[in-house]
């Protein structure tokens, strides 16, 4: 494609030149013609002048005349031709300028189709990939902001706490067994609270930067979220809730990493406890087709307000509810949820209304790690 633009281009200049050859032998041989004609007809008219005796003997200094006169003529024809080409160069050079100078809005027309707008058309791609790495460097560097704020604030409550709980047992003998037991068991509870922080902010980073290797073997998906809820017994009969697994199908294989399906679950099933408490009950539900199997977890507690749905997958969001001491985390679960949904290929959505609020998702019955089927489920 280079070769044939750089043809086209040259094919142009060609025919400029020749396009000024003509019209210089043109006008060469109409100017020759017409002053002997001058020169002849004074001389008939017994009018000759030295500058008519000149034009009629064509010596040296008249073809020198001639000939610088037409070198003049072609030059001028052909800048004149050029012109354009010319004022595009410019324009470029202008625009090349800019950029150096830190101008990224700076954009060139694309005219034509030769090296001229191919140079123009890559310089506007380079000024957008430009654009688009420093906005990626500036989204780097706000999350990395947000990371540190976010850190911060997150660990040092339950700390805080810790410290203060311990402080109180070192510095005083005289608190009763009871009460000392209690307090053990509040800096335990922040203690494990502060784990389960650093290992989201872990889990996130290995997830976000492709550090987590996948290990896909065949697993009973519905085994997997019985056994997940089982586990959560205690979490569901501190909140004073219930929970119900309906499935279509007694069992359903497929190919997952089980560890990476575990935890997203486990993320949703967390989330339903956390946010469904006024509702009593979560339910889960497993639709299991030929080719895609759907997996939804619905609480009936809070609803999440219409505008920050969209939001909700979004690394450190968090409602504004979620800041309490009750059910305050990372930020960081659904983002995790969604990170794992995305390596295996499968989608992940959410609904809220006064009928509960749902997360669903779909996954591949046969999923292949090594093929780039990524977002193909719909």
């Amino acid at each position: 494609m280079k070769s044939d633009m750089s043809r086209r281009y040259h094919t142009r200049v060609v025919t400029n030149i020749v396009y000024s050859a003509i019209i210089t032998c043109l006008v060469e041989v109409f100017v020759v013609a017409n002053m002997t004609m001058i020169a002849r007809y004074m001389e008939d008219a017994g009018k000759l002048n030295r500058l008519a005796e000149l034009l009629l003997s064509m010596n040296a200094a008249v073809v020198l005349v001639y000939v610088v006169s037409g070198i003049l003529l072609f030059s001028v024809t052909f800048l004149l031709l050029q012109e354009p080409s010319i004022r595009y160069i410019s324009h470029i050079s202008d625009a090349i300028q800019n950029i150096s100078e830190g101008d990224l809005n700076t954009t060139i027309d694309v005219i034509g189709d030769d090296e001229f707008s191919s140079m123009a058309a890559n310089l506007n791609k380079m000024a957008e990939d430009i654009r688009q790495l420093m906005e990626k460097e500036r989204e780097s560097e706000r999350t990395k902001n947000e990371l540190i704020t976010n850190v911060a604030h997150d660990l040092r409550t339950p700390l805080t706490s810790i410290i203060g709980y311990l402080e109180l047992l070192a510095g005083n003998t005289r608190i009763d067994p009871e009460m000392q037991h209690k307090y053990i068991e509040i800096a335990y509870g922040k203690s494990k609270r502060l784990e389960k922080l650093i290992e989201d902010l872990f889990g996130f980073t290995k997830l976000n930067y492709g550090k987590m290797s996948m290990h896909v073997a065949q697993l009973d998906l519905v085994k997997l979220l019985g056994q997940l809820l089982e586990e959560a017994y205690p979490n569901f009969a501190e909140k004073n809730l219930s929970y119900d697994l309906q499935s279509n199908v007694p069992a359903k294989m497929i190919s997952a990493d089980g560890n990476l399906l575990a935890r997203l679950f486990d993320n949703l099933i967390g989330n339903a406890i956390k946010y469904g408490a006024d509702g009593k009950r979560v339910l889960v539900q497993i639709f299991a087709g030929e080719e895609v199997v759907t997996v939804s977890v619905t609480n009936y507690g809070y609803v999440i307000p219409p505008d920050e749905l969209p939001l909700i997958f979004n690394k450190f969001y968090r409602v504004e509810r979620s800041r309490s001491s009750s059910t305050g985390g990372t930020g960081l679960g659904l983002a995790i949820a969604k990170e794992i949904v995305d390596m295996h290929g499968g989608t992940i959505g959410v609904t809220s209304d006064l009928n509960g609020t749902v997360f669903t998702v779909k996954l591949q019955v046969h999923f292949d790690v090594n093929k780039e089927n990524f977002g193909t489920i719909s």
